[in-house]
């Protein structure tokens, strides 16, 4: 039985990409596929699909779309510096456990 790991990013997140192909890039968490360990990132690992014509699209033909990259691969962007941050969870006033930048303390929303 495999052991549920608790994922440190979530959907809507800022992310840079530390390794790969796409390194460098930033963009915002578009989903999160939890069983496979990956994220889809906006703009980020874009490969080349083949499609056939269909409703959405008549003509068929090659579209771009971003592929999925293994959250090893991506970091939290720090929401009050603007670099790459760890990330940690902490209890806040109310008792609710959130997630905290590593580097500035701030509270990641």
């Amino acid at each position: 039985m495999e052991k549920k790991v608790k994922l440190k990013i979530r959907k809507g997140d800022l992310v840079k990409v530390i390794a790969g192909d796409s390194k460098g890039s930033q963009g915002k968490i578009v989903e999160v596929l939890v069983d496979k360990n990956r994220a889809i990132v906006e703009g980020a690992n874009m490969v080349s699909k083949h499609t056939k014509p269909n409703a959405a699209n008549p003509n068929g033909g090659i579209v771009k779309q971003e592929a999925a990259i293994h959250i090893s691969n991506l970091m939290l962007v720090d929401p009050k510096t603007g670099n790459t941050t760890r990330v940690g969870r902490q209890k806040n006033d109310a008792g609710k456990l959130v997630r905290v930048a590593k580097k500035s303390g701030e509270e990641i929303k």
